[in-house]
């Protein structure tokens, strides 16, 4: 009898963004910037077979991937730690895609405040997945286009004088401040898992209306409602199919969430429900196998928190980044990629001094679980 299949899964925002478009292409063909070599050598290390890349800037479409399959060829193939991703996908985003009107309602749109997702141009903080499994396009579903206003109960956010979006403007608004994309990948031995793929808006740069702070939570929602039958009834992704995640379906939810259960800006309610869900694997998601890391204990003149630095993914002391597998899914071992300073490779998150750099890599941590498809 053939022992179970072990895959690692891992999410990673490797804060790849530029300020103006074609930036990162022009930088990755130049080779001489460090940080995408030092996000490299992360990846080499921690090898996963498949991983979300976010916060990695494209065109907005995915049309053009020649610089992620450079990325892919020069910064994580070569050298005697290289790692090969045959298949890769670069998500199409509503970041930087200018809305048809001002969202405050007031003057002409501009960009990045009017992108119907936050950018400077379309394409800003996209994600990418790499492979080392065949992805299942022809299954593939993405709600990148699905509005807001038709979530049930969407918490929209109020002003004193009624909704801060107009109603010509809750015409066009998308939930997705990017993309959710559930890209099914063909395991080796014929099992299918859902990536559940998504970067929902950070609750950061808004008034009392909370306008960011209400997007996360329901991002976060939708995810919580597609995984759970009946719940996700209302769904209709970019395709016109209707519903939820088909029941006693494998999947795992991964990405930079920009929630913390205990800490930060934002809800907390959304993801502390996604994480006490029984359809998630809770060893992983607030159990013995929740990712963790000795580099947290580190940081220095961190602002009071109530979670501990053991679970942090953000250099600002936040649990930010999660690879969440379902019940169904078997957790064997997981990790947060992150060194005290003073040891071997500490370069990759540290500057001499001992604070966080986010140019040395990036300011965020790649978190990884290793899991098998209970039979």
């Amino acid at each position: 009898m053939m022992s179970p299949l072990k895959i690692r899964i891992a999410t990673f925002n490797v804060a790849l963004d530029r300020p103006r478009p074609g930036q990162l292409a022009a930088e990755l063909a130049a080779g001489n910037h460090r940080q995408p070599h030092h996000v490299g050598r992360i990846l080499q290390h921690i090898r996963p077979d498949v991983v979300l890349l976010n916060e990695f800037d494209h065109d907005g479409e995915g049309r053009d991937d020649s610089h992620l399959r450079l990325f892919c060829e020069d910064y994580l193939a070569r050298g005697e730690r290289g790692i090969e991703y045959p298949y890769r996908y670069l998500v199409p985003t509503n970041t930087g895609l200018l809305a048809p009107l001002a969202l405050n309602g007031q003057g002409s749109p501009a960009l990045p405040g009017d992108g119907l997702g936050f950018g400077a141009f379309h394409g800003q903080y996209g994600f990418a997945v790499l492979s080392r499994f065949p992805l299942l396009f022809e299954q593939m579903r993405s709600f990148r286009r699905f509005r807001w206003r038709d979530m049930p109960g969407a918490r929209l956010p109020m002003t004193e004088g009624g909704s801060y979006y107009g109603a010509e403007v809750l015409e066009v608004l998308p939930l997705s401040s990017k993309n959710h994309l559930d890209l099914p990948v063909s395991l080796p031995d014929g099992r299918v898992l859902h990536l559940l793929s998504c970067h929902p808006a950070p609750p950061i740069d808004e008034g009392p209306e909370r306008r960011n702070s209400c997007r996360n939570h329901d991002e976060l929602r939708l995810w919580h409602d597609y995984i759970r039958p009946g719940r996700g009834d209302y769904l209709v992704d970019d395709a016109g199919g209707r519903g939820g995640l088909d029941a006693g379906s494998d999947f795992v939810i991964l990405g930079d969430l920009n929630a913390d259960p205990l800490d930060g800006d934002g809800f907390r309610d959304g993801i502390q429900a996604l994480l006490a869900d029984p359809a998630l694997n809770h060893s992983v998601a607030l159990g013995r196998l929740r990712p963790s890391s000795r580099g947290g204990f580190a940081l220095k003149g961190m602002s009071v928190r109530r979670g501990s630095p053991r679970y942090w993914t953000h250099s600002q002391g936040l649990r930010l980044d999660y690879v969440l597998p379902g019940c169904s899914v078997q957790a064997l071992a997981s990790g947060v990629y992150w060194l005290p300073p003073g040891q071997a490779g500490a370069e990759l998150f540290w500057n001499k001094r001992g604070w966080p750099a986010r140019r040395a890599s990036s300011d965020h941590r790649l978190v990884w679980v290793d899991m098998t498809l209970r039979v």
